[in-house]
C-alpha cells in the first residue's frame, strides 16, 4: 500500500484525503497483496469499479454516484459490513463526494470507512493509521461551520480507534481549540 503524500504546513502535516488515485484505486487491489490479504476483487467488481472511473472522469458524478450505490448494496449483501471489499467500495463513494466538492459527505463516508477498517484490520494497522490520517486531513479543508460539528465526531472516532493521546486525536482537538477561540484583529 502507498504512503500518502504528506505535506507540512505549520509543523502539522497534511495527508491528502484521496492519495494519489492510480488504477489500482479503482481496480480495488493493491500492487503486492500480504499473506494476510483477504481474497482479490473479483473481476466483475474490477470491471463495475472501472465503470464508476469512466462515469467520474467523464463528469458524469450522478451516474457515478449512482453505479457506486448499487455495487455497494450488492458487496454488503454478499460479504457484509465487516469485509474490505465493502470498505474498499465506501472508500470509492468517498472520492466520489470529495470529486463532486461535498466534502461533509465525503468526511461521513471516510470516517465511517475508518472505523470499519479498525473494526476489520485493528486500529495499529498501517490502512487504519493512513484512514484516520486522511479523514483528518479531509476535515481541515472543510468551511468552518461544518468543521466544528464534523470535528467533534472525527475526535470521537480518532479517540476510540488510537486513543486520547495518538498524534492524531490531540492534533484534531488543537484544532478544534483554534476554531472554537475568537478571532483575533
Amino acid at each position: 500500500m502507498r504512503t500518502p503524500i504528506e505535506v507540512t504546513v505549520d509543523d502539522d502535516p497534511t495527508y491528502r484525503p484521496w492519495g494519489t488515485v492510480t488504477p489500482l484505486f479503482w481496480a480495488g487491489s493493491s500492487p503486492a497483496p500480504a499473506a494476510d490479504s483477504p481474497a482479490p476483487v473479483p473481476e466483475a467488481v474490477r470491471e463495475r469499479l472501472a465503470a464508476i472511473a469512466d462515469a467520474s472522469a467523464a463528469g458524469d458524478a450522478g451516474k457515478a454516484g449512482a453505479l457506486a450505490h448499487q455495487l455497494d448494496e450488492e458487496i454488503t449483501a454478499e460479504y457484509g459490513e465487516a469485509h474490505l471489499h465493502t470498505v474498499h467500495i465506501r472508500e470509492v463513494r468517498a472520492h466520489l463526494a470529495h470529486l463532486a466538492g461535498d466534502e461533509s459527505t465525503a468526511l461521513g463516508w471516510y470516517l465511517h470507512t475508518a472505523r470499519l477498517r479498525a473494526a476489520v484490520q485493528g486500529s495499529d494497522h498501517p490502512d487504519t493509521g493512513q484512514a484516520t490520517r486522511r479523514v483528518y486531513s479531509l476535515w481541515r479543508a472543510v468551511p468552518t461551520p461544518d468543521s466544528r460539528r464534523l470535528g467533534a465526531e472525527l475526535l470521537a472516532t480518532v479517540t476510540d480507534i488510537h486513543g486520547p493521546q495518538a498524534l492524531v486525536a490531540r492534533r484534531t482537538r488543537a484544532r478544534l481549540d483554534s476554531l472554537a477561540a475568537p478571532a483575533r484583529s
